[in-house]
Parts: structure tokens; sequence; C-alpha cells
């Protein structure tokens, strides 16, 4: 194992993520099938290195280190890969959610739905869009699992945290459906908070945490710990980036604040706003929230309802309570004290984002 200088520098860590997903993404290209035409590559080499905060990379980096884990490439490398598998899960995301914009740019299916319509090509644009996109999230899929196990950790050590990277996907997938089923159904509390733990909570930080623990030995006990640090925190996370979905500054989020209403995302925000409504505003989400034609003029009602019926300030308090209990357990937990820095202020970035 080639061992350099310990980075606890968040920047100079997510140059390092940068630099082997370009160097992983550069090998693919000599093997990209004759004859295949090369948007699908192309787009994804843009899509995957065009920003993004890294934060499953820095997790599983951080989870490694406070297992006794030393500064390593390979141990970059297999963090590196889960922004590939981020990657998938965000374009598969946008194809459900139905949103054009991720980043500030256009989402992967909107590219290619363009590129049809531009083209005057025959069929139907936003199936072709939907239908690329999804093959696109698929390569993703494969190229973060190609990547983790060419990372240059021992055989052993790879099948060891690959149990949890299994795991991981399989959480993620299962949440997605629920995310569905939640949608057509009453969108209650409870069902919002499942489907954030498994869809984004533990996906972002519990399950990286301990991807990267596993890898470095960790034993069962270090391996728990963080997870009593990693779920509050992810929930944390996540009910921060569904205020950011509605209230956000879309020049800030690279998102429009207008999806999420439109969608009629079932977020937990949403659903405390209707078990507050009274009759008037409950009339009045029923027609605006889930509109697909939606304008600025009912987005800024609906927001307007969200801040009266007390469902945001609520929502605040339940992000500073799972941000306290995350970093009480980690203040219990045996880690290395440049560990422990780094997972603090990580834990400061994922909940307090701009709006």
């Amino acid at each position: 194992m080639t061992v350099t200088v310990a980075a606890t520098d968040a920047d100079e860590l997510r140059a390092r993520f940068d630099a082997e997903l370009t160097a992983f993404l550069d090998r693919q290209d000599p093997d990209w099938p004759d004859g295949a035409p090369r948007g699908v590559f192309t787009t994804l080499h843009r899509f995957v290195l065009a920003g993004g905060k890294r934060l499953r990379p820095l997790f599983c980096y951080w989870g490694w280190r406070a297992a006794g884990g030393p500064d390593s490439t390979p141990i970059v490398v297999a963090a590196a890969a889960l922004e590939l598998f981020h990657a998938f899960a965000l374009i598969h995301d946008d194809i459900l959610d139905g949103s054009d914009r991720r980043r500030g740019e256009p989402s992967v299916h909107r590219i290619f739905a363009d590129l049809h319509a531009r083209s005057s090509w025959r069929g139907d644009p936003e199936a072709y869009g939907r239908n690329t996109a999804l093959l696109c999230g698929d390569l993703c899929a494969a190229w973060s699992d190609q990547m983790f196990h060419e990372c240059g950790l021992d055989a052993e050590v790879v099948h060891r945290g690959y149990a949890v990277f299994s795991l991981m996907r399989t959480e993620v997938i299962a949440g997605e459906y629920l995310d569905l089923v939640s949608g057509v159904g009453g969108g209650s509390v409870a069902s919002a908070l499942t489907v954030i733990r498994m869809k984004a909570a533990r996906y972002t930080v519990t399950r990286p945490l301990q991807i990267g623990a596993t890898l470095a030995g960790a034993p069962p006990g270090l391996v728990t710990a963080l997870a009593e640090f990693g779920d509050p925190l992810g929930d944390a996370f996540q009910l921060r980036d569904d205020v950011l979905g509605v209230f956000g500054d879309p020049a800030v989020t690279g998102k429009s604040i207008l999806d999420d209403l439109r969608e009629g995302k079932p977020t937990v925000m949403m659903a405390l706003a209707r078990d507050a409504a009274d009759r008037a505003q409950s009339a009045r989400l029923r027609e605006l929230f889930g509109n697909p034609d939606l304008d600025a003029e009912g987005a800024a009602e609906l927001r307007e309802i969200i801040e009266s019926t007390g469902a945001r300030t609520k929502i605040e308090q339940m992000i500073q309570v799972r941000a306290d209990t995350a970093l009480a357990a980690l203040a219990q937990t045996a880690v290395p004290p440049e560990s422990r820095a780094a997972l603090i202020a990580l834990a400061v970035q994922a909940i307090d984002r701009r709006l």
C-alpha cells in the first residue's frame, strides 16, 4: 500500500477524489465499443466531474481513518467509487422526480431529450431522454462496482467492505420504491421519515462511514457506534435538503424550487404542514401541492402555508435535535482526534447549507 501525507483539508481530499475519478473515466475511454455513439460516455464524464460536495467519499475516507487506517491512494480510490454510485442515484432520481435541473445544469434525461428534439429524430424526445438516462445511470452503477474492486486494496479487504456496499445499494433502491409508494398514499410523517432513512440518510452518511471503517478492519463496536452518529446526521442532512428544495436559492442549490412542489414529493415537512393545516389551508394544499402546472405564485402560496402552519419551524427543530444526537454519539466514540475533528466539520457542512 502506497502511503502519502495525511490529508485533513476537505478541499484537498475532494481534489484527490476528482483526480482518481478522472483517471478511472479516462481508462474507460479506449474500451468504449467501436461504432457505439459516444454521447453517453461524454455526458457521464462531464456529469460525474461537474460539481458535487463529495460527501459520501469524504465520510468513507474518514470512516477508514476513524478505524485507524492510514491515508493512502487505495482508500481514496475506494471512496471515490461511491461518487459513481451517487451519480447513478442522482440520474435515476431525476427521472423518477421529473427534475429538469441538477447542479445548475440540465439533468441527464433532459440533455438527451433536448438532443432528440434538436436533431428532429423520430419518436418521442421525452421517452428517448428517459431511456438513455436510465442506461447512463446503469453504467455509473457498473463503473462504481468496478472502481471499488480495482481500488488497490487486498481482495479480502475489498470483499469485507463490499458487503456493506451491497447493503447500501439494496437500501437505496428499496427506499426509492418506498418513496413511490408514499407518493400515492397518505404521506404520513412516519412514512416520510422511513423514506429518508433508507433512501438518503444511510447512503449519504452511515454506510459510507461503515464501508471505510470495515475496509480498515474496524471492530463491530465501532461500526455500530458510527451508525449511531451517521443515522441521525443523515436524517438531518435530508431534512435540510427537503427545506432547500422548497425555500432554497436555485443559484446555490442548482435545483428548481418548484420541482418538489409540482411533483408532490412526500417530505416530512409537507406531512407536518398537512397535519397542522386548517380547513382552508388543507383545501389549498390539495389544489396546489402535486399540481404539475404549479406556477411561481402558487408556489409562494404553498411556502406561506408551510410557514404559517409551523411546519418549517418544526423541521428546523428536528434537524437540530438530530444534529445534537449525532454529535453526542460521536463524542462517546473512541476515534482519533483528527478523525473526530473532520467528522464534526462534515456534520456542520451537511446540516448548515446555505438557503
